[in-house]
């Protein structure tokens, strides 16, 4: 179990999170949405230990290997779409097996026939869904995903959310995922957590019992969580407008 626990944490002069709890339990997907600004991503790098919490303590991340999609792709220009897999590979896995791996992961996200280009030649959305296959095919006890379907259009952030889900049955892992998409959070989170706008608390949790293979957002509950979710998330984004006036 990972749990942040009354975690405090200030950037610059901006306070992120103020006495923020939460906890995400070994083997489930747990997903953030909230208004933009309000510490997702921070959360994420605390978990990363990218940065360091003010007061408080994290817990539960001694020990594990990480893989991490930034909202950027952060690819090596200099490297193939394949080599840009094979580095975070090279000291985890055997050179047969890196192969194997790139391969499933390029076949997944429909990047098999670009090999051997560039990052140059892919266009944005191709650059993220390689930057995806890179963190999947790494060796990994946590995901953290920052809005990994970001720039990808609605047919292929479907496709994508289902393969993510399918990976997930056939090998469950710990996966932390903050999207603004409250459809994407429905189809893969088995807890849901919407944050205030910053400094973040938890204003509500959604926790569905329904398998990933079987939920359909037009059907109950999910179609009820869909509006519940959606008030929250406009009342917050009222309220931050309204602070900055």
């Amino acid at each position: 179990m990972i749990r942040f626990e009354h975690v405090y944490k200030t950037l610059g002069k901006t306070k992120v999170l103020q006495d923020f709890s939460f906890s995400a339990e070994k083997s489930k997907i747990i997903c953030l949405i909230g208004p933009s600004g309000c510490g997702k991503t921070t959360i994420l790098q605390l978990l990363a230990g990218l940065e360091q919490v003010d007061a408080g303590r994290i817990t539960g991340t001694e020990g594990l290997s990480i893989s991490y999609v930034f909202q950027e792709p952060r690819l090596l220009p200099w490297k193939t779409v394949a080599d840009n897999i094979a580095f975070v590979l090279r000291e985890v896995v055997s050179p047969d097996r890196q192969q194997e791996l790139i391969r499933k992961y390029l076949t997944m996200m429909g990047l098999y026939d670009y090999w051997n280009n560039y990052p140059k030649a892919l266009s944005g959305g191709m650059k993220q869904r390689l930057a995806l296959c890179r963190a999947l095919a790494f060796p990994h006890d946590l995901l953290l995903l920052d809005e990994p379907f970001l720039s990808l259009d609605i047919p292929l952030r479907l496709n994508l959310v289902r393969q993510v889900a399918g990976m997930w049955r056939n090998n469950p892992r710990t996966i932390v995922f903050v999207t603004h998409e409250i459809m994407d959070a429905l189809l893969l989170g088995h807890r849901i957590l919407v944050l205030s706008a910053r400094p973040a608390t938890v204003l509500d949790t959604v926790e569905i019992q329904i398998p990933l293979e079987q939920r359909d957002i037009g059907k109950e509950p999910l179609s009820t969580y869909y509006t519940r979710l959606l008030t929250w998330l406009k009342d917050e984004s009222v309220s931050k407008a309204d602070s900055t006036r």
